[in-house]
């Protein structure tokens, strides 16, 4: 699985209120919050005071900007200077690589009518179309939120692929294996699945599953997806005050010139990386010495998330004086 690369991390399209003492100005300190919590998380966001301290003149990264519909400003800011402020700050960054989220949302509307929200709306008849227009304010509800985090999600496109795997109540039943297996097919990160009862008032339930790992969260679909945004910053999010530590790498499996290529641009996006040099070619194994931010761990964490295949000795007690990992075309 790889990464998916979220190209409008230091763009976004904020309130104009042209009542406001300086409206541009407060147009501009919106946006720049707005970004600070998809490269830097929630807690520097909401933080006022740090925000001014560190950026106490938002319109000098303004690059570009232009009036938006309904009454909004679109604004373009520097990325490069605002990740320098957050590394000389020792404040975390988080790049343009991130993980794919599905997410499986059962909806039980009540008195009867339970369905699982899709990538788009399906035909209907004329007397199902509250239905649709629901699933589309739902689905709208969450992409937004994503998007405001730099978050890449989707839904499911709950095709006949799909549905001969996965039902609704496999979803609401909590059948996660089956929903698991169904999901192979997009080649997603981390899955997100929901349980909802919007009439209940309950929070609702869910279930994330990355890296390995299963993790249960309650609350609506908008606070869920802050909290996965917040889970995957801290896994891959690297603070600028993060030693640089020099770990020793050996990748097997490079048998041409493209393979080569190929495993030099996977090193060249991942972030925790600042340089790499390669010390030794010995047939398909080539050897790196890689600077990275984090260590060994997250190093391998990285590059597993980036599709390269973990080896490990044959011998179990033998502890590898490198990282082992072998490239898959």
């Amino acid at each position: 699985m790889s990464a998916v690369e979220v190209p409008s991390l230091y763009t976004a399209e904020v309130p104009y209120n042209r009542d406001a003492r300086d409206p541009r100005a407060a147009a501009y300190e919106t946006a720049l919050k707005e970004i600070l919590m998809r490269v830097s998380g929630s807690d520097l966001a909401r933080n006022d005071a740090a925000v001014k301290e560190l950026f106490p003149r938002p319109e000098s990264f303004v690059m570009q900007f232009r009036p938006g519909a309904n009454d909004t400003l679109w604004v373009s800011l520097d990325g490069q200077a605002i990740e320098q402020v957050l590394r000389n700050a020792g404040e975390t960054v988080w790049g343009s690589d991130r993980p794919l989220t599905l997410v499986w949302l059962a909806v039980d509307w009540g008195q009867g009518e339970r369905e699982i929200v899709s990538a788009d709306d399906p035909d209907r008849t004329e007397g199902e179309s509250r239905s649709i227009d629901r699933n589309r304010l739902l689905r709208t509800r969450v992409l937004d939120i994503a998007a405001r985090r730099g978050l890449p999600l989707v839904f499911p496109l709950l095709d006949t692929t799909d549905l001969q795997m996965v039902t609704f109540a496999d979803v609401w039943g909590g059948f996660d294996e089956m929903i698991l297996n169904a999901s192979e097919r997009y080649d997603a990160n981390s899955i997100l699945i929901g349980r909802i009862r919007p009439s209940s008032g309950q929070s609702g339930r869910w279930t994330y599953y990355f890296s390995g790992t299963e993790s249960s969260l309650n609350g609506t679909p908008e606070a869920v997806v802050g909290q996965v945004a917040d889970l995957l910053a801290s896994e891959f999010a690297i603070g600028g005050d993060v030693p640089l530590e020099t770990v020793a790498l050996a990748v097997s499996g490079i048998v041409s010139i493209d393979a080569y290529g190929d495993v030099h641009d996977v090193l060249d996006d991942i972030a925790l990386i600042e340089r790499f040099t390669v010390t030794e070619v010995a047939g398909d194994r080539v050897s790196y010495n890689v600077e990275v931010r984090g260590g060994a761990d997250r190093l391998s964490r990285a590059l597993r998330f980036s599709g390269l295949v973990e080896t490990v000795p044959d011998d179990p007690m033998q502890t590898a004086a490198a990282l082992e990992f072998f490239y898959e075309d």
